[in-house]
C-alpha cells in the first residue's frame, strides 16, 4: 500500500471538513500525494416517510447536498495547495438507492460504512485513510460505535489519521 495515496472519507459534517483542511495542510503542495474524497451513501429510513415519493425526494436531496460538500472539500484541498490532478471524488451510492446509476462499478451494501471505506482502501492501494472524529459522547460511542473507532480497530497495514 502506498502511504502517499490518501483516502479521505467524508460525511458532510463539520468534523469531516476539518479533516479535509487538515489533510490539505499536511500534504500541501507536494505533487507526489494523491487524495480521493470518498462518501459512502447512507439512505434515510424508508419507514419514516409517509410515502415512497417523499422518501425518494429526501434521498435525492441528501445526494445533492453531499455532492455539493464533495465539491467544497475538493476546493479546500486545492486552496491548500494540492494540484487539481491529485484530487479525485467518489460518491458511492447505496445499492438500494432510488437514484443509483445503472452500471456503476461499486455500490454500498449498507451493512457498515467503515467496512465499505476499508474495502475501497484495500482495492485501490490507499496506504492512508483520513476520517473526522464524530462528536459522540462516550455512552453513544459505546452503544452505537462510530465509523472512526471501527476503522481504527479494523484497519491493517495502513496509516489512519483521525482528525478531531
Amino acid at each position: 500500500m502506498n502511504a502517499k495515496n490518501i483516502l479521505l472519507a467524508v460525511d458532510g459534517s463539520d468534523n469531516s471538513m476539518r479533516a479535509v483542511r487538515y489533510t490539505g495542510a499536511m500534504v500541501g503542495t507536494n505533487p507526489t500525494f494523491r487524495v480521493r474524497l470518498l462518501h459512502v451513501e447512507r439512505l434515510p429510513e424508508r419507514d419514516t416517510f409517509a410515502d415512497d415519493a417523499s422518501w425518494r425526494h429526501a434521498c435525492l436531496e441528501n445526494r445533492e447536498i453531499m455532492q455539493a460538500f464533495l465539491a467544497q472539500a475538493r476546493q479546500a484541498l486545492l486552496e491548500g495547495g494540492l494540484p487539481a490532478e491529485s484530487v479525485t471524488e467518489q460518491y458511492v451510492a447505496a445499492c438500494n438507492s432510488p437514484h443509483a446509476e445503472p452500471g456503476a462499478p461499486f455500490c454500498s451494501r449498507g451493512s457498515s460504512v467503515s467496512l465499505e471505506i476499508l474495502r475501497h482502501m484495500e482495492q485501490d492501494d490507499f496506504g492512508t485513510v483520513v476520517i473526522g472524529r464524530r462528536g459522540l459522547s462516550k455512552a453513544e460511542e459505546f452503544i452505537f460505535g462510530s465509523v472512526s473507532n471501527k476503522i481504527m480497530h479494523l484497519a491493517k497495514g495502513c496509516t489512519v489519521w483521525v482528525v478531531a
